[in-house]
């Protein structure tokens, strides 16, 4: 018998664990023989698709890489998205064997933590723990290796009476005393013979037959620590011994009076404190939740009556100083979730808050919050991480055919003003100058940070804010697509994003924007103003950038009305004819009809300009002309014919004499 537990002690729990096997816990746990079948099935570290592969390896998991705020199967499989040769390597090194083992997790961390500040420093934390990393390799090596949790251990060591220390932040040493304590449990587990028929018999073809039982000694581990907890015999309860959150971090239901201070007016990554006294000097309510609140905690931000929803997260960063203890927000949601729906939920129903509202700090347990979560994220979809290409001032002006001191001009004046309005006559790539412009200004061609709408007469608030739909027999309340998109800016305030509005005039301004006509100007950005349908508060981030997008050759629109023109920068684009990049494409062409057609197109502008009906608004772009496949005499007769001369007959609908001189014209710079 090892000296690393006490023998009576052991046995005590194995005759308890060997009855309790083949009921509901096998049924419970079961899936941890199927995860390692599956990743078993799977694994290749050569495939050409890597990423595809990881993630069909990792898919049985479950709860073994999430659990309570804590995503590493999420976060990895994203990480090997974005760099799966990285990623790749990163598998290699764990799982090679001539290293030492504990070398190995923590190499791993290192690179995850590398990866995590290179490509996704938006996202708050990495998750790949020590938990993780171990769990990595137990599915890889499932004869050799088991799953490691600080806290799981640390109960185990305590009621089998070991004398091994496990401490906060000795990551080395608990690594090390870890293999060492369930090795010594391995090697008394397997000598029992009825608790190997008991395996055999539960085994099925989905299982991994864990011959070795390693498995089975982990999971003798997790049955151990949790029952041990239940049955009180393991305890960390006292202000002198407070609960260990080295693993999992806890999770907090945190009431905000709107009357008093609102969590949703609370900016993103602002620190807030929280006392621990009311207005009287009294203690509140659950006091003890205050003080084993921890850094890294979870903190669910409710708003009270009359709001009544779960309207953001946030992180405890500062535990209890005796006086009070200081949270950041790190996420506002898009879609509130209503008190109604939760108190509805029969996974709640024994949840603190829900059994007595009266408080300010709320526990949440590991299952309350997974049923949390999964409502919060039907409704606000967490965004997925995406590899994006670089793209910069130089990759914008090889595509809009602007002069590099303009880009700088665009650049500028959308970052002062936060809206900017391109306007100018159809063909002249406003949409294209638009995305390319905001891709300049994010240095990425990430298109999840752009959203691009497009008004017209009947496009109301209801649509771009917020308003009542039809949902069946009822009317719900639904955000506008403005609305969510602020909501994902406010939660990411390093990043940059940008609203795309074609043909912004085509909407009633006063009628699209409401109240947001003053919250989207430069000086009031970051300031809030209450919603007529929802009452809450709202705010356009300072890093949302909209830019508009204006058809000034469309006579069927009135004139763009004053409260908008005063808020956004007007800058006009020009047909590029004679640009530099624009007449290095012609050259590149080869095609003489097509520079020939450009000479007619330029003095056709110049007729348009000079003719007293129409002006420069009229004048026709030079995108009509990029993207061609071949620029062939076809290919060039049916943009004359089918695009500009209709145009031509819109302008010019009382001339026929001038339309038809310009088709022939048009006509016979191609022949």
């Amino acid at each position: 018998m090892s000296n690393d537990f006490i023998e009576e002690k052991y046995d005590e729990w194995l005759e308890v664990y060997k009855s309790a096997f083949e009921g509901q816990h096998w049924e419970d746990e079961r899936y941890k023989w199927v995860a390692a079948r599956q990743f078993q099935d799977s694994w290749d570290i050569d495939v050409e698709d890597f990423p595809t592969m990881l993630e069909k390896s990792l898919s049985k998991t479950g709860n073994l890489l999430v659990s309570a705020g804590n995503f590493p199967k999420g976060m990895i499989t994203q990480f090997a998205h974005i760099a799966p040769e990285e990623v790749r390597e990163m598998f290699r090194e764990l799982f090679d064997e001539s290293r030492d083992v504990v070398e190995r997790i923590e190499d791993f961390k290192h690179k995850a933590e590398a990866i995590h500040a290179k490509y996704r420093p938006d996202t708050g934390n990495h998750y790949q723990s020590e938990n993780a990393i171990s769990t990595y390799l137990w599915l890889r090596y499932p004869d050799k290796y088991y799953i490691y949790k600080l806290g799981e251990v640390r109960a185990v060591a305590e009621a089998l009476g070991s004398d091994l220390v496990f401490k906060k932040g000795r990551y080395e040493d608990n690594l090390r005393n870890f293999y060492r304590l369930y090795d010594s449990i391995h090697d008394e587990l397997v000598k029992d013979t009825g608790l190997r028929k008991r395996l055999e018999r539960s085994i099925d073809p989905d299982c991994y037959p864990d011959p070795e039982e390693r498995t089975l000694t982990f999971d003798f581990g997790f049955f151990v620590s949790r029952t041990s907890q239940e049955s009180g015999e393991h305890k960390h309860l006292s202000e002198e011994n407070p609960p260990s959150y080295d693993e999992e971090r806890a999770v907090w239901w945190l009431n905000a009076n709107p009357k008093i201070w609102s969590f949703a007016e609370t900016p993103v990554g602002e620190v807030q404190t929280y006392t621990l006294f009311n207005e009287n000097g009294n203690k509140r309510r659950i006091f003890q939740n205050f003080l084993d609140a921890k850094p890294g905690d979870i903190v669910i931000g409710y708003e009270s009556n009359p709001v009544k929803q779960i309207v953001g997260f946030g992180e405890i960063v500062e535990s209890s100083d005796g006086e009070k203890i200081a949270f950041q927000k790190t996420e506002a949601l898009a879609t509130p979730v209503d008190y109604q729906d939760l108190k509805a939920m029969p996974e709640l129903e024994n949840m603190e808050f829900f059994v007595n509202p009266n408080g300010s700090l709320f526990k949440v347990e590991s299952e309350e919050y997974e049923a949390i979560i999964d409502v919060v994220r039907e409704l606000n979809p967490a965004v997925q991480a995406e590899e994006a290409a670089p793209y910069d001032r130089e990759s914008f002006l090889s595509e809009v055919f602007v002069a590099p001191e303009e880009y700088d001009k665009l650049a500028r004046v959308l970052r002062k003003s936060k809206n900017l309005i391109l306007q100018g006559a159809p063909g002249t790539g406003k949409t294209l100058a638009a995305k390319r412009l905001a891709f300049a200004m994010m240095g990425a061609k990430d298109d999840a940070r752009i959203r691009l709408v497009q008004f017209h007469q009947n496009y109301s608030y209801e649509d771009f804010v917020m308003g009542y739909k039809p949902d069946g027999d009822a009317f719900k309340l639904k955000n506008g697509v403005f609305y969510e998109f602020c909501k994902m800016a406010e939660s990411h305030p390093d990043l940059e994003y940008f609203f795309i509005i074609d043909e912004i005039n085509r909407g009633n301004m006063s009628k699209v924007f409401g109240e947001l006509l003053m919250l989207i100007e430069a000086s009031h950005r970051g300031d809030y103003a209450t919603l007529a349908y929802s009452g809450l508060p709202f705010t356009v981030p300072e890093n949302l950038y909209i830019i508009g997008m204006m058809n000034t050759a469309d006579r069927s629109l009135a004139m763009i009305d004053y409260a908008l023109r005063r808020r956004f920068a007007f800058y006009e684009m020009e047909p590029a004819f004679d640009a530099q990049g624009f007449l290095s494409a012609v050259s590149d062409s080869d095609s003489p009809q097509l520079r020939n057609l450009i000479e007619v197109m330029r003095d056709l502008n110049k007729e348009i300009e000079s003719d007293a009906s129409l002006g420069r608004g009229f004048r026709i772009g030079h995108s009509y002309f990029c993207g061609m496949e071949s620029g062939s005499t076809e290919e060039l007769s049916d943009i004359v014919d089918l695009e500009i001369v209709p145009m031509l007959e819109e302008y010019w609908f009382d001339d026929e004499e001038r339309v038809s001189a310009w088709r022939d014209r048009l006509e016979g710079a191609i022949r």
